[in-house]
């Protein structure tokens, strides 16, 4: 099971308890509270959405109490070992609802996905503690889902983690007032995969050609932009919050562009994102030079002067002008300087990420 959207429920006896993330699942949250309370059940609501808006529910149900590890009801293998943080940044809920100092919860359930605040932030000895729980148990750390805050994250706090987790190092590149800290972080992880550096960059708070630097930027350091339109803490809509030169459409296909992994294939322009997608990487042939195994076959009616040898599955390609991998669908293979996709021709690209930044043929 993964995620609830935002709003969970269930009952203990004649209880039913809400447990609402989202100021836009608010409404979902009135309905579901008005049936239990048709079939007799009291009931309890609560949760980071009706700490801002908690006057919207105060007629059908009891609002604040709180209900120990209720984030097992929004995922049943998320897990919190501490609340709070001290960063105070200004979009976020939690220093608002926990506090920015640190509210530990040493005897936290063990469970693969570990939703703390701010991990790198932790005290050392309470980092330890957890990992040693982690050790203990068995259990994979298979997504560390809110991250590591770049201002803390060092050689010490990386080497530390390393040990447990399995799944992607996530962190935030909120404003250009991170930049030194985010480009720290990347040099740290630079042996790592882009798919396992994931970034969370916040949009809209900034103007429109600042948010795409960001953006570029985790691109260009080797990592995986996350896009997060910026959306008010008490919006009752899914709706990003327009500000200085941007659109609501704008802000939908920049973030489109981003969580889509479009810029795999083509730089966003503002337009939109209509081209299409490459074809998946599905074999090797027999021989081919990329993996060691794979076949080279001859391209007939080549377009270059010499033959070029190209493997029709993983595209690799050899001729006068370089050699390289093309994930044009089909593929294309022109003389230089017609050919007008330079990452075509990059011979170091990465075997998990074997992608060029076009779609279409160049034309004659």
């Amino acid at each position: 099971m993964g995620w609830s959207g935002g709003f969970a429920e269930w009952t203990v006896d004649k209880r039913a308890y809400l447990s609402v993330a989202f100021t836009w699942r608010i409404s979902d949250a009135f309905q579901r509270a008005v049936w239990w309370r048709s079939l007799g059940y009291e009931i309890h609501a609560g949760g980071p959405a009706l700490f801002v808006r908690k006057h919207d529910l105060e007629q059908v149900a009891i609002i604040g109490r709180d209900f120990p590890d209720a984030v097992r009801q929004h995922n049943p293998q998320a897990t919190i070992a501490s609340r709070g943080c001290p960063v105070g940044c200004w979009f976020c809920i939690v220093p608002k609802m926990e506090g920015r100092d640190f509210t530990l919860l040493p005897d936290f359930p063990v469970r693969p996905v570990l939703c703390d605040n701010n991990l790198s932030a932790l005290p050392i000895e309470y980092q330890e503690h957890i990992i040693a729980r982690y050790k203990a148990e068995g259990v994979p750390l298979l997504d560390a889902n809110s991250g590591f805050e770049p201002r803390t994250f060092d050689d010490g706090c990386y080497a530390r983690w390393r040990e447990i987790n399995k799944g992607p190092w996530r962190f935030a590149y909120d404003d250009h007032a991170e930049r030194e800290y985010v480009v720290r972080v990347m040099a740290m992880l630079k042996a790592e995969s882009p798919k396992r550096k994931r970034v969370y960059v916040l949009i809209g708070n900034e103007p429109v050609a600042a948010c795409l630097e960001r953006l570029r930027e985790v691109i260009d350091w080797g990592g995986e932009p996350h896009a997060q339109p910026y959306i008010k803490l008490n919006a009752l809509e899914r709706k990003p919050h327009v500000r200085f030169d941007w659109t609501p459409q704008l802000l939908t296909d920049m973030a489109r562009w981003a969580n889509g992994r479009f810029w795999r294939y083509t730089d966003f322009d503002g337009s939109g994102v209509r081209a299409r997608r490459a074809q998946p990487l599905t074999r090797h042939k027999e021989g081919c030079p990329t993996d060691g195994r794979g076949g080279v076959t001859s391209m007939e009616n080549n377009p270059w002067a010499d033959p070029v040898r190209t493997c029709a599955e993983c595209r690799y390609f050899k001729g006068s002008g370089g050699e390289g991998i093309c994930y044009a669908n089909p593929p294309v293979i022109t003389k230089a300087p017609d050919h007008q996709y330079p990452e075509c021709w990059r011979p170091e690209v990465a075997a998990d990420d074997l992608a060029c930044r076009h779609f279409a043929p160049v034309q004659p």
